[in-house]
This record gives C-alpha cells, structure tokens and sequence, in this order.
C-alpha cells in the first residue's frame, strides 16, 4: 500500500512539474521579444540594434501599447522601479527597449514597447525576471 501511494505521489509530482513547464513555455504563443537601443523612430516603425548587433525593424500599429520605465534613484528601495504609460512621442534614439511582438506577413508588429531614457539601462533587468 505505501509503495503504491509513494507511486502515485511521484507520479502526481511528475504531472504537476511538466504542467508548470509547459505553461511557462506556452505562455507567449508566438510572441517575440526584441531588446536593444532605438536606433531610428519613424511614423510607423522602430529599428532596434540588439545587444548581438542585429538590426530589427518593428512595426508600429494603433495598438501599440508604449510603457516608460523608471528606475528607481540611488537613495530609493530596491525594486522601487515604476512603469508608466507613454506615448510614441516620448521615444528617443537611444532609449533602451524591450518590445515584446507579433509576427504577421513576414514582419514584426509591436504589442508593446518598454523603454527608459538614455543614460539608463537598467531596463534589460525590467524586462526580465529575476533568477
């Protein structure tokens, strides 16, 4: 009787650790994730230089959800970072990014652009989770 329920626990356990794994790999679908520097704003598109050197161009649609983020100052808490909506006008060459995308027809549609200021990168740490 024991050795059966250690085997139903374990293989509970098993099921539950690949539903948790599966999820977090499903939970984007088919989104991508472009992080660099802007290189050049245009009316309906983003080029991105990723930190591999790979120039991205992403595609600005009504859509497009624009989020600053703010890092917290020296003298705050930890984690005291706040995102804010934005608007495309408060994108500027050189801002950090994080896009997170849509590919439709062979190009990139952008769902939402995270960015913060020149002279700030700790948006490459907002962009991910922590491990």
């Amino acid at each position: 009787m024991e050795r059966y329920m250690k085997a139903n626990w374990l293989k509970l356990t098993l099921a539950l650790a690949l539903a948790f794994v599966g999820g977090a790999a499903l939970a984007h679908g088919n989104k991508v994730h472009i992080k660099g520097k802007v290189e050049k704003i245009g009316a309906n598109s983003l080029q991105v230089k990723t930190g591999d050197g790979k120039n991205v161009e992403v595609k600005l649609v009504p859509s497009t959800v624009y989020v600053v983020h703010t890092p917290p100052k020296p003298s705050d808490l930890p984690n005291s970072s706040e995102n804010k909506p934005a608007k495309l006008a408060d994108l500027a060459v050189g801002n950090a990014v994080v896009i997170h995308a849509t590919p439709k027809d062979g190009s990139l549609e952008a769902d939402e652009v995270m960015f913060s200021t020149v002279g700030s990168d700790k948006l490459a740490s907002a962009g991910k989770p922590k491990s």
